[in-house]
């Protein structure tokens, strides 16, 4: 179905236009909108016409900043159809072949992963007045930029936890966190007690390391109006029961439930934690992404102080931007950066001056928790019709719903969807051990007509599944990055 945008809410997207030339500034102004994706690709541009007249601008000024995309590879003209929109080297140069082996027309609703904010690009460029101050030195930054650890550590203290930005260490993501620690804090055997679902690049992480895992069960909740996720009951007995060194725990819209912990949770868990003797290790990579109007709970290491938190800036601005980080008692600082020496040797700088910058503007940009939560709203209302025998709860924030299907069908169902262009992501992907197959996680980070696209294709998937899916028949083989 071919997809257009109005004239008016390009005139929206496009605000107020910069000083200069109004055909450059206008050209400028799209070029932004289409790279970063609020404007979708293959999408049919409102005629000269009709955005002359919303603009309020001469048609020669138009008809230049058209033929300006054009020449820029962001747009292509059809002889008697109009002007639709491109991205220079066209769509398959942003398609990673290792991670989806399909083509570029697959709508991936596994990677729980966003286009860029709005506001990303001008970060970019302004970093780069900032960067010649660096270039007279060596370069590496151990425990990253100062001008970025003060940065983080400021929004730790506004969020109820104060920190000192040597408490900071910047890693390339909130996995390489997650790995730093692994390797700095475990040994072969080192118990470990990890949620079950989970974000599975973790627990591979803690593996690789030579820990051993222990499930922690968290309830789905997949009914709206129930509540799920963690009975600190069970936890404790758990933790009594296991002595685990290390918790891996996701309290912000956990992934995959979307679950948030409640302040008096956290508390709990802390004097759990507190009488094991264990170290929490909280992953709060969906902290920032609060879609409903919620009152966000302190971190949990402002309940347990010897808690270690990892962030991310993949989730709130871009991945592509891979920059995390480790927020750690001082007492652990050096573990991690001596461990730090046979990993990495620190970040980009220019990528740590971005998000500086981003940072400042706070953490989240405006207008993307808009998208996404437009983006949420056209999954649930789309299930909601299709596929009314699926249950979920419609989480508060995060990036993706949590399914329970009818029957353990989530492997043949991820493949029957995969053969109508559809990527989701089954159940036993999450497991620590095994089990999860009827539930699967479908990411809304999408621009919402391919969500209303997807929909009806993984209805058929689900009515072939149910009516002809093959005993044992094998999900696709892809890997998930987030």
């Amino acid at each position: 179905m071919q997809q257009s945008i109005s004239a008016g809410r390009v005139a929206a997207l496009v605000g107020p236009l910069d000083g200069g030339p109004a055909y450059a500034s206008l050209e400028a102004s799209l070029r932004l909108l289409i790279g970063d994706g609020r404007i979708g690709y293959d999408v049919r541009l409102p005629s000269e016409r009709d955005l002359t007249a919303t603009l309020g601008l001469s048609r020669t000024t138009v008809a230049r900043a058209y033929a300006g995309l054009r020449e820029s590879g962001y747009a292509a003209a059809r002889q008697g159809s109009g002007t639709f929109t491109r991205v220079p080297g066209g769509r398959s140069v942003t398609h990673d072949h290792a991670l989806s082996p399909r083509m570029d027309e697959e709508i991936d609703l596994g990677c729980a992963a966003t286009g860029a904010a709005p506001g990303l690009t001008e970060a970019f460029a302004g970093a780069a007045t900032d960067l010649p101050a660096y270039l007279g030195g060596h370069g590496y930054f151990l425990a990253g930029l100062p001008v970025l650890q003060e940065a983080i550590a400021a929004q730790y203290t506004r969020r109820g936890l104060p920190t000192d930005p040597r408490q900071v260490v910047v890693t390339p993501g909130a996995l390489a966190a997650s790995a730093l620690v692994s390797v700095a804090l475990t040994q072969p055997g080192t118990r470990v007690l990890v949620e079950s679902p989970v974000y599975p690049n973790a627990v591979q992480a803690l593996r690789t390391a030579g820990a051993r895992v222990l499930p922690s069960p968290v309830d789905g909740g997949a009914v709206e109006g129930e509540d799920g996720g963690w009975a600190m009951d069970e936890i404790g007995a758990r933790l009594r029961q296991v002595r685990p060194a290390l918790a891996y725990l996701v309290p912000d819209f956990q992934n995959p439930t979307g679950h948030l912990m409640a302040d008096e949770q956290r508390a709990q868990l802390a004097d759990h934690l507190a009488a094991a003797g264990t170290t929490a290790v909280v992953d709060e990579a969906h902290h920032a992404i609060a879609l409903d109007d919620v009152d966000l709970p302190l971190p949990l290491a402002a309940h347990a102080p010897g808690a270690i938190s990892l962030g991310s800036a993949a989730k709130a601005y871009w991945g592509g931007l891979r920059l995390g980080w480790v927020r750690a008692p001082h007492a652990l600082v050096d573990d991690l950066l001596r461990a730090r020496l046979g990993l990495d040797l620190g970040t980009p700088v220019m990528e740590q001056l971005v998000l500086r910058r981003l940072l400042d503007a706070g953490p989240v940009l405006p207008g993307h928790l808009d998208r996404l939560r437009e983006q949420r709203d056209t999954l649930v209302a789309g299930l909601r019709e299709h596929l009314p025998s699926w249950r979920f709860r419609v989480p508060a924030g995060g990036l993706s719903l949590w399914c329970a299907l009818p029957a353990p069908l989530a492997v043949p169902l991820a493949a029957a969807a995969e053969e109508r262009g559809v990527a989701i992501t089954p159940g036993p992907v999450f497991a620590i051990e095994t089990g999860l197959s009827r539930y699967v996680r479908i990411a809304w980070t999408r621009p919402a007509a391919e969500l209303a696209d997807a929909v009806p294709r993984l209805a058929a998937a689900w009515a072939h599944t149910l009516h002809g899916a093959p005993a044992g028949a094998r999900g696709p083989e892809r890997m998930t990055v987030a």
